[in-house]
């Protein structure tokens, strides 16, 4: 691709995505943070894990990006008596006239381009595991039949702190399968004042939709053409072999209060992030500080703490902003 037409792409990009902002806006006040985590997820072709307490409006961001897109729109509300059929669906036996009994699927909500999976830590982890399959190769097995979820496939989560009464911690396997984990923020006085006023009247706004389902794949296939150098791809992955407590680079906090560091899936989450934030900024081409501004939320959801870290109030987001601090950009 020549100069001109990266120019021309990147500010085909900006257009699209400052169009896409607008129209969420009209629903969904401030946020801006996680509204851009969000997307960045769903231009990443993968997936969002939101927490935050109940009333920020982490369902109604959701389904605002689903109006959006004009994608299917598929809701769990997840509880403790939920179970994986009531997520990936069901075998039932059907009734043939003029002949013998046959096995039919029913197809559960997991089928649909944006499934908002509400509450997700208040089920078991035997029901979150049924949406492993799903979340990492976009398709569903039942028996011996695979069956293909369509394109594009986005899982955006939502969850409320675990201190709150009746809920699980998430699977390891199924916590690595989100890109990102964002934290919903409170909102401030003035924001508070837009909320009261758009939801306190007689006129509720809803969003139109603003691209088409091609558009959406155009624009996560130009995301992977984003260059990014090979000093850069080296600082992702030094950052990420610094989260495991037996690492050389490790800081002596990563080897008091970790149990365990990134996955790989967490490095394949820092360069993707990091192109598509060079995007957000204008650029084709990924640097480190775009690595290091997505380093929170791609990674502090897969440093896991050992039980001394989570005795003392550790947080993950303290560690991953020491090592930022500590690690040189480029290897000595």
């Amino acid at each position: 691709m020549s100069e001109q037409e990266a120019r021309a792409q990147v500010a085909d990009f900006l257009a699209k995505l400052s169009q896409l902002r607008a129209e969420i806006a009209t629903v969904v006040v401030g946020q801006r943070e996680l509204v851009d985590g969000v997307l960045t997820c769903m231009l990443a072709g993968s997936h969002a894990l939101l927490e935050g307490v109940p009333g920020l409006g982490k369902t109604l961001l959701i389904k605002t990006l689903a109006d959006s897109l004009g994608l299917e729109f598929s809701r769990i509300q997840f509880t403790p008596d939920l179970m994986p059929s009531d997520i990936i669906g069901t075998t039932v036996i059907e009734d043939v006239p003029g002949g013998k009994p046959a096995f039919e699927f029913r197809k559960g909500p997991v089928f649909a381009n944006i499934l908002l999976a509400d509450e997700i830590n208040r089920a078991t982890p035997k029901t979150q595991s049924a949406l492993l399959e799903a979340m990492q190769e976009h398709r569903v097995t039942v028996g011996r039949v695979t069956h293909v979820i369509e394109e594009p496939y986005f899982v955006l989560a939502t969850q409320n702190p675990l201190e709150q009464e009746g809920t699980y911690p998430l699977p390891e396997a199924q916590l690595d399968r989100f890109f990102f984990k964002l934290h919903a923020p409170f909102p401030t006085r003035e924001q508070l004042h837009d909320i009261l006023e758009r939801t306190t009247s007689t006129e509720r706004a809803r969003a139109r939709q603003v691209l088409s389902r091609q558009e959406i794949q155009a624009l996560q296939a130009l995301v992977l053409q984003v260059p990014i150098a090979r000093h850069v791809t080296d600082y992702a992955i030094r950052l990420l072999l610094a989260t495991h407590p037996r690492d050389a680079s490790a800081t002596p906090d990563v080897r008091r209060f970790v149990a365990s560091g990134a996955s790989p899936r967490g490095a394949q989450a820092l360069v993707l992030a990091a192109k598509i934030r060079a995007l957000f900024e204008g650029r084709f081409a990924a640097s480190i500080d775009d690595v290091q501004a997505v380093a929170k939320p791609a990674l502090r959801h897969r440093v896991l703490l050992n039980f001394e870290g989570e005795a003392e109030g550790i947080e993950t987001d303290a560690i991953i902003e020491q090592l930022l601090a500590k690690l040189p950009s480029a290897e000595a």
